[in-house]
């Protein structure tokens, strides 16, 4: 499995739900936009996404199992709380 590592996480000090924006590196690439968000059951994270023209929402990166999301979530948590 390739490298995973926060780039940038941009923080909001604000009572927006948006907690920080936060871009990753996967060995030699770059994914932009990821989110953290604050939810009823605490934080999550939201993959970047794009409005298509019919009017919905698409993710643009995902992960493909579970295990992976947990994995890119727990890195992401770590950056975020140090």
């Amino acid at each position: 499995m390739a490298e995973l590592k926060v780039m940038r996480l941009y923080r909001f000090d604000t009572d927006s739900k948006i907690k920080a924006f936060v871009d990753i590196a996967i060995g030699d690439f770059v994914v932009r936009g990821l989110r953290l968000l604050q939810g009823k059951k605490g934080l999550f994270l939201a993959m970047p996404q794009q409005k298509a023209k019919n009017g919905r929402w698409y993710n643009l990166f995902y992960p493909l199992s579970k295990l992976a999301r947990q994995n890119l979530t727990e890195i992401i948590l770590t950056a975020y709380q140090e």
